[in-house]
């Protein structure tokens, strides 16, 4: 996975600074995202992978199939992704992206797992403490997960904030048996 990422990169930042330069960057946003999932539909993975279609005919298909959710820099784009034979990375293309757009905005995608289900006011006032924690604005979705008996699991990027007591469980049970 490593290795799709770092060829996922240089794509990723064209298509940042193309965004960035032409005030398009929500565009190439929902372009990347849509691309992207149909990139994983299990019948386009397998004519893309036929080594019988040509890669203009991938193209073609690909561009079809997205419609018009592809402006012409877009569909350029994928048939960029087609002929070198990169389609496969348009996944992390997309997450690179979005990192990249997140950095510029100021602000951070964060996910926020709790034992049981949020209230308004609790959610607003955790992503108000984050907020302050990282410096950025935060946009936060909630999940559940009863595993984690209480607390929270907080993802945002690279960083992980594990504030659960089955965390709290782990580490306790870690120091007893060292």
């Amino acid at each position: 996975m490593a290795e799709l990422i770092t060829v996922a990169r240089p794509y990723a930042k064209a298509a940042f600074q193309y965004a960035s330069e032409n005030d398009a960057l929500a565009e190439w946003s929902e372009m990347l995202a849509f691309a992207a999932a149909v990139s994983k539909d299990e019948a386009m993975d397998r004519f893309l992978q036929n080594t019988k279609v040509s890669a203009e005919q991938k193209a073609e298909a690909f561009e079809k199939v997205c419609a018009d959710k592809l402006n012409q820099p877009g569909k350029n784009f994928v048939s960029m992704l087609v002929q070198n034979k990169r389609l496969a990375a348009l996944s992390e293309i997309a997450e690179l992206y979005e990192q990249l757009k997140s950095q510029k905005e100021q602000s951070v995608d964060v996910e926020i797992t709790s034992a049981f289900p949020l209230t308004d006011e609790q959610a607003n006032k955790l992503a108000g403490s984050l907020k302050h924690k990282l410096g950025r604005d935060v946009n936060f979705t909630t999940s559940v997960d009863k595993s984690l008996l209480g607390g929270v699991l907080v993802h945002a990027g690279d960083m992980v904030i594990d504030a659960s007591v089955r965390g709290k469980l782990a580490k306790l049970a870690e120091k007893l048996n060292s």
